[in-house]
């Protein structure tokens, strides 16, 4: 049930509504595995407050449960709040109950957390609002940052309680859960520490949770700046460069005695409203355009006037392709609203048509003059002697073969200076063709040159996926060659092709013409290197597994290919199943290292799994 009804939000029944509504709060609250975006869950919810005003599950307050036996009462409510999704909605909120133009407004963060209460040395989630449980096991984890104060938690607080960014980055990219896995965001890092029955393994790992006191920011606005776009904006971006993970703002009367005056509906308090956003967002200009290549494409990138999102400048904005382009009608000079979650790329979510307007869209490939054409929503350049869609294809041939440490701009000076056209032109230099390089020197040269070397040892998934065929990445490739060899493959019909699972009609037709086209860089490559079969998928289940840990002379995905032809199965995490761990340093304690010895995992430094295997 993770996919929303193939149907339009305005298209469900009330019944629909309240069933999906209450499926993803049990996903989002009981399980901590949200399957859609807050985004869609709001769409939901404010659809249903549409058709069904009244409808009762608008008024329950959804939290997460921890299974705690003792209930904490709280002494004021901790009730949810009305939610409004654009600034127009919050002025329209305001003028219901605001006395005069300067009343004032205290804005604050809205916290992606988990909302507690700190009194008389107990700790309590929110609960229903009404009732909490005692969560105060969980307090040597936490740290308090309320106004003027930051350290233990050892005085009365109402907050929430957050992972900071800089805590999730720096502290939380080390630490496992109880599957071994990493934490994947904060918020369910959160939700899932906070639901566990001891902390020991957490504390031993250096975890550390925040409780970040309401009142610690605000910044105050008469009802006059409120309704100043200007204004606005200068908050969030105020807001935008705080070390907490936020979903939105909450504007709350600054008079406390007037805004309890105007009571409270079972959900929320009438004086308080959030405006909420699912990433934080800010406005800018499209100053210019540029196309980069891809592989298969060219992708407009946007340069826009800076803004700061998260902590982060940001100047350019994907535009995705030449139909997001069509279907927002964007041009130079527009005004657009930039949206930065978490570390997806910065995308526009929405735009406005500017004063003046410039088209960008382009009719001949900026690299070879060659005309582009359109197919489906991209603008390619189809001439396959193009220098710079050539480059492309062969960056993204070398990195699926392995070789991660050439990077774009050697590539570029190796199809220069030694004629270099292919992959398997790359098979065939030497040492001394790297030093004859602009930049390059004995280490470099021998370093590359010995990772190339290495390469040469690879699968023929990472083979099929290095010829660049549209959809036929690493995953693909894998499926289609647990059946079939590289060999029976290049010799099937587009209608033989069309029955594997994965492939289908479309994508059959431009795989046989691919292999058809490139059945000789295939003998090429088959010749030049050393190409391990795939082995079905039964039997990967049954292969060794293998896990590195510590700080490596080279990258991790290069011992990792190299376990792959020995015949093991990388994996990230350590459990009770792994095979083997291998180590940097043996004399370092990390913490893999020590779920390793409480598993009794075969524990080996580098340098002998290099000799040995």
């Amino acid at each position: 049930m993770n996919n929303l009804p193939n149907k339009t939000f305005n298209e469900l029944s009330v019944e629909e509504l309240v069933n999906l509504i209450e499926y993803h709060n049990n996903r989002y609250w009981k399980e901590g595995n949200p399957e859609i975006s807050d985004e869609e869950y709001d769409l939901l919810t404010r659809q249903l407050e549409i058709k069904d005003p009244f409808n009762p599950l608008l008024e329950k307050i959804a939290f997460p449960r921890f299974n705690r036996a003792e209930k904490i009462r709280h002494a004021v409510p901790m009730l949810s709040l009305e939610k409004a999704y654009s600034r127009g909605g919050v002025v329209q909120w305001a003028e219901k109950f605001a006395r005069t133009e300067d009343e004032l407004f205290s804005i604050q963060p809205k916290y992606d957390g988990i909302s507690a209460n700190f009194a008389n040395g107990v700790l309590a989630s929110r609960g229903d609002g009404f009732e909490g449980e005692n969560i105060s096991d969980k307090i040597p984890l936490i740290e308090l940052e309320a106004d003027g104060y930051k350290g233990p938690l050892n005085r009365d607080a109402r907050g929430e309680i957050i992972i900071r960014n800089d805590d999730f980055k720096n502290i939380y990219s080390k630490i496992l859960k109880k599957d071994g896995a990493l934490y994947k965001n904060q918020r369910n890092a959160v939700a899932g520490i906070m639901g566990l029955k001891k902390i020991d393994e957490m504390l031993s790992q250096g975890a550390k949770l925040t409780l970040v006191d309401y009142g610690m920011i605000k910044e105050i606005l008469p009802f006059s700046k409120l309704k100043d776009e200007n204004s606005w904006n200068d908050i969030l971006k105020e807001f935008s460069i705080l070390p907490y993970p936020m979903d939105g703002v909450v504007v709350k009367f600054h008079d406390d005695a007037y805004s309890a005056s105007l009571g409270a509906t079972a959900h929320h308090p009438r004086g308080q409203i959030a405006f909420k956003i699912s990433g934080l967002r800010m406005p800018s200009v499209i100053k210019n355009v540029e196309w980069s290549f891809g592989k298969n494409c060219l992708t407009p990138i946007a340069m826009i006037d800076p803004v700061r999102i998260g902590g982060i400048t940001i100047k350019k904005v994907t535009l995705h392709n030449l139909k997001f382009v069509n279907d927002n009608d964007l041009r130079i000079g527009d005004k657009v609203i930039v949206e930065r979650a978490g570390d997806v790329i910065p995308h526009i979510v929405s735009s406005e048509k500017g004063a003046e307007r410039t088209s960008f869209i382009i009719e001949k490939c900026p690299s070879c003059g060659s005309a582009l054409v359109i197919e489906g929503p991209e603008l390619k350049c189809v001439n396959q002697e193009c220098p710079d869609t050539k480059l492309r294809r062969l960056l993204s041939a070398v990195r699926s073969i392995g070789i991660e440490r050439l990077g774009e701009p050697t590539l570029k000076k190796m199809m220069s200076a030694l004629s270099v056209k292919k992959l398997k032109d790359i098979f065939s230099l030497t040492k001394e063709d790297f030093l004859a390089l602009e930049g390059f020197r004995e280490k470099s040269a021998d370093n590359l040159f010995r990772e190339i070397q290495s390469a040469r040892k690879t699968s023929d998934r990472a083979l099929l996926a290095s010829l660049n065929i549209e959809g036929v990445g690493k995953n693909i490739a894998k499926s289609i060659l647990e059946k079939y060899s590289l060999g029976e493959l290049r010799k099937m019909s587009a209608a033989e092709l069309e029955n594997i699972s994965g492939i289908g009609p479309e994508r059959s037709k431009g795989l046989s013409k691919e292999l058809e086209r490139q059945s000789e860089i295939i003998a090429e490559l088959l010749d030049a290197l050393d190409v391990s079969v795939t082995k079905t998928s039964d039997a990967s289940e049954n292969l060794k597994t293998i896990c590195f840990t510590g700080k490596m002379p080279e990258k991790r995905s290069h011992y990792e290919r190299l376990a792959g032809t020995a015949g093991y199965k990388p994996v990230d995490s350590v459990t009770e199943k792994l095979s083997l761990l291998v180590v940097a340093d043996i004399n370092e304690n990390s913490s893999k290292m020590e779920k390793a010895k409480k598993y009794g995992v075969k524990i080996i430094p580098l340098s002998e799994w290099l000799v040995n295997d």
